[in-house]
């Protein structure tokens, strides 16, 4: 709460307008199945989906489902998807990924928060893109944009992404979890940026905690 007694604004009038603002939010990542998000969700780790979006089409020409890319090399797999940074790292696990998915799961992807955790290189946040933007399942990725938005706005206090994803869910309905991320997600990445927010473009400025002269967090 600030110092004059305003109360930090709700998730539900803040999904309200940045429904106004932002429409129908969609993947940026371009995968045309889930076992395709995953590895791309994978690559897009300290890169952009921009980045990841110009080596996938090759990458998926050439290795076009778990088990190929199980196969492949790491020296092959370097070449395909070098501009994403860090792909030596990448290759490998990208590899290691492929074949725990043809070894644990038949080549197929699967639908368990659980079971993808297993996986090598996949944590929660990717875990939780496949099941939402995979699969159609409710769930709540929190990123670095969701992270900085929802502590910007007071819909969290904690910087545990675990906590911010409980924190979340626990202010919408379910049937919200995956277009409300996706919103806060969206407007973190062209809005509430993290060095130079646009606050005068921003159709939350008037009810931002951060925005209030007398914001503190006590």
């Amino acid at each position: 709460m600030s110092g004059d007694g305003r109360n930090p604004p709700s998730l539900t009038m803040i999904l309200e307008r940045l429904t106004g603002s932002i429409g129908e939010p969609r993947m940026e990542l371009d995968a045309s199945n889930a076992f395709e998000l995953l590895v791309s969700t994978v690559l897009s780790a300290q890169s952009t989906d921009r980045t990841v979006n110009s080596v996938t089409p090759a990458l998926f020409q050439r290795f076009s489902d778990a088990r190929s890319l199980s196969m492949a090399t790491v020296s092959e797999v370097e070449e395909l998807i070098r501009a994403t940074g860090f792909f030596r790292r990448k290759s490998g696990q990208i590899i290691r990924l492929s074949l725990a998915v043809c070894e644990r799961f038949g080549g197929v992807v699967p639908t368990r928060m659980e079971d993808l955790l297993t996986l090598p290189g996949v944590g929660r946040k990717t875990a939780s893109v496949v099941l939402a933007h995979g699969f159609g399942i409710p769930a709540v990725p929190v990123d670095t944009h969701v992270m900085r938005v929802s502590l910007r706005l007071l819909l969290t206090t904690s910087e545990d992404p675990v906590q911010i994803e409980e924190d979340l869910k626990r202010q919408m309905p379910e049937s919200s979890w995956i277009s409300g991320s996706s919103r806060l997600l969206l407007h973190g990445r062209y809005v509430c940026l993290a060095r130079k927010p646009l606050c005068s473009q921003c159709v939350l400025m008037d009810i931002c905690p951060s925005s209030w002269k007398d914001f503190r967090k006590d």
